[in-house]
């Protein structure tokens, strides 16, 4: 199962409108894609309120894993988003 671990770089970490972006992001992919912080329970990453309850801030690592057809792709779109801050990049929206 092809993983990937990165930083996040939202200044509010995966919170609001973050993971409301992320977890939309994840829903679209063709691969089911987790999402788990290096102490914690691997959740989906497509599910807004799983995401919450990890409680990842500003620079935490995370390891999303990918499993099935499209993986290798769905991961580089999570992890490209993880490492943009969503809170300027979506500002306007």
């Amino acid at each position: 199962m092809p993983a990937r671990t990165v930083k996040v770089a939202s200044s509010s970490g995966l919170h609001a409108r973050p993971a409301a972006i992320f977890s939309q992001a994840a829903s679209e992919q063709p691969a089911p894609v987790t999402i788990e912080t290096t102490d914690g329970t691997p959740v989906r990453a497509s599910s807004i309120l799983m995401l919450l309850t990890l409680n990842v801030g500003h620079g935490d690592e995370v390891t999303l894993r990918a499993e099935g057809e499209g993986a290798e792709e769905s991961l580089t779109t999570l992890a490209d988003l993880l490492e943009t801050n969503l809170d300027e990049a979506f500002q306007d929206q």
